[in-house]
């Protein structure tokens, strides 16, 4: 007899992410739930199912034969959902003429959004946009899962074959730390002084652009040492004045964090950061997207 047991989507993706870190408290960290109430929706899915998912010992969990006949199953499931979701999203977008611009730093430089928002808005003036803040948690700004059209992000993307992207502004990455640090006496420091410093990091799923403000590519193969995570200009500048470490910004994000106790200073031997407007490769022939893109780069470009 077939077993037919309908399963939310959201218990499916709890079982794929605790299969992936085979630890449910980091498991738990990763979808911003408690561990126990994590647990708890576990034993009920297997109770619904009638198996046990997860071998639970004092050596960890692993998943048990059950577990690993559903893992591909489930994320076949989750990826559908995702498409179904995304493609329901676009309609939305389309039925109401909404262009949704996603960012994770505010853009600034030079009343970039309004002269951007101004030049497209003549051209299309029945088309409302939305602008929506993303976590540094996702480093494409809502462009990954569907949420938003065209996003202001930083250089590198990960999955970069995905997108398309204009260069908004490449500004040199300065190095901020507490006022008290012995290296903010310095007009300008040598990244060779900053190597061995506790830096601050991005979330890890942040990818290429945590390596990119860790500075990996000039490091030469050392590891850099991580004193924080942080995951937002707040976080950041707690973490600064806490002295957890050091971290590096672009020109432009320096008034976000040079409030009190914080310093600026420029770092040689670092290439410089890129602000981008990018959007999903295949939608680079929608007209709204298209007018947005057009817009921003008849922009005159913030002088750094």
């Amino acid at each position: 007899m077939a077993m037919t047991v309908d399963v939310h989507v959201r218990d499916l993706r709890y079982f794929v992410t605790v299969a992936e870190e085979l630890h449910f408290t980091r498991a738990a960290e990763r979808l911003y739930v408690s561990q126990p109430a994590l647990s708890k929706q576990i034993r009920a899915l297997e109770r619904q199912l009638g198996v046990e998912l997860f071998r639970r010992d004092p050596r960890g969990v692993a998943l048990t034969e059950a577990g690993t006949a559903l893992l591909p199953c489930a994320r076949r499931v989750l990826d559908a959902w995702a498409e179904g979701a995304a493609a329901v999203e676009a309609a939305r977008a389309a039925a109401r003429g909404t262009l949704v611009v996603g960012m994770s730093t505010s853009p600034g430089r030079g009343g970039l959004l309004p002269a951007i928002r101004s030049r497209f808005t003549a051209a299309h003036p029945d088309t409302a946009l939305r602008l929506r803040q993303a976590g540094w948690q996702d480093p494409t700004a809502g462009l990954a899962d569907g949420d938003a059209d065209v996003a202001f992000v930083w250089l590198p993307l990960p999955d970069a074959d995905r997108y398309a992207w204009t260069v908004v502004a490449e500004e040199p990455r300065l190095v901020a730390l507490p006022e008290s640090h012995p290296l903010a006496a310095r007009a300008e420091v040598d990244f060779a002084d900053l190597a061995d410093e506790p830096f601050l990091a991005l979330p890890s799923s942040a990818g290429p652009l945590r390596d990119h403000w860790l500075a990996l590519e000039e490091r030469g193969g050392r590891p850099p040492r991580v004193g924080a995570e942080v995951a937002s200009t707040e976080e950041t500048y707690e973490a600064l004045v806490a002295g957890l470490g050091v971290c590096l910004i672009a020109t432009g994000n320096a008034p976000l964090i040079t409030l009190g106790g914080v310093v600026t200073r420029p770092v040689r031997g670092l290439s410089p950061s890129r602000y981008a407007l990018a959007w999903r490769a295949e939608d680079g022939e929608r007209p709204l997207v298209r007018a947005y893109v057009e817009a921003c780069r008849r922009v005159p470009r913030p002088v750094t």
